[in-house]
């Protein structure tokens, strides 16, 4: 039983999916490390364990408080991209112990986050950590409910995607850049498509409890169409990242990948993402984020290498 209890208290976490909060943080001092030619590893790591602890503490909010409003007791198309862990639903943990670990999780995330800012004395960097901590915290805990209302999907695209990116690459270089721009909002846009395919299995929960996502508020053809454009975009960023010496060798690692871009492309249809149990356009989704950020990261360091 404390076995179960464990594993239940770590599920709640959603550790699985860390990647995505760590990938933009190895971007951005990427980016910066192709600039400065040097690396700095002490805020590297802060940074780095700050994002997984704040990523960590919103996943476990967000099971509590999609716990509270009963909407992943409405998920029939359960996995590990939708419907919660269902850890509180079959027992194995108390609701109010799967806040407490959120708290918990949270505030180590901000405490790493404030001795980034005595290190550095930056503003710009205290703002991007109380946005990423309460943006976290209020994607589903009221009042706010920001996922309940229309804007989730771009508060995770800032969030996980284009802060991250910025932020980091500030923290190596101790300036902004506005060619980060492209691939920051690259990363942001393969977030936003994890986001956004994993709504598709979610769509009746999230109708039931009236939660806005896009896939319920556009519906499944209009959904796949946003999801199809912003596909599109990220090997345009990319594309224009080629214009960019700085830039080059990541926007041209990218597109490498563009034959699964096109599988992808053709994979996401109505018909499949309304089958249960059919989560190929989840884990290729995944894929992409995984595969293009490592193209992202391994570009900027070929610039470094070579400048």
């Amino acid at each position: 039983m404390q076995t179960h209890r464990l594993s239940a208290c770590i599920k709640v976490y959603r550790p699985l999916f860390v990647t995505v909060s760590i990938a933009p943080v190895l971007i951005g001092f990427a980016a910066g490390c192709a600039v400065t030619s040097s690396f700095k590893a002490r805020l590297f790591v802060l940074a780095g364990l700050a994002m997984v602890f704040l990523h960590l503490g919103a996943n476990a909010a967000n099971e509590y408080f999609d716990y509270i409003s009963g909407n992943d007791a409405y998920g029939s198309n359960y996995s590990i991209f939708s419907g919660g862990s269902k850890c509180i639903q079959k027992g194995l943990i108390a609701p109010k112990q799967v806040l407490l670990q959120g708290w918990i999780a949270l505030m180590v995330g901000a405490g790493l986050g404030v001795v980034i800012v005595l290190i550095t004395g930056s503003f710009i960097i205290l703002v991007l950590g109380i946005i990423g901590l309460f943006g976290g915290y209020f994607y589903t805990a009221p009042p706010l409910k920001i996922g309940y209302r229309g804007f989730g999907e771009l508060l995770i695209m800032f969030l996980f995607g284009i802060f991250p990116v910025f932020g980091s690459y500030y923290l190596q270089t101790s300036q902004l850049d506005i060619f980060v721009l492209l691939p920051a909002l690259l990363v942001g846009g393969l977030v936003f498509l994890i986001i956004l395919i994993n709504e598709f299995p979610d769509h009746q929960a999230d109708a039931a409890v009236n939660k806005e996502t896009l896939v319920v508020k556009m519906g499944f053809p209009r959904a796949i169409l946003i999801y199809k454009i912003a596909l599109s975009m990220t090997y345009l960023l990319a594309g224009l990242m080629l214009l960019i010496d700085v830039t080059f060798w990541a926007g041209l690692l990218y597109l490498l990948i563009l034959p699964l871009g096109f599988y992808i492309f053709k994979s996401v249809d109505v018909n499949r993402v309304q089958q249960v149990n059919d989560f190929l356009p989840n884990k290729l989704t995944l894929l992409l984020h995984s595969l293009g950020c490592t193209a992202l990261i391994s570009g900027f360091l070929v610039t470094g290498f070579l400048a």
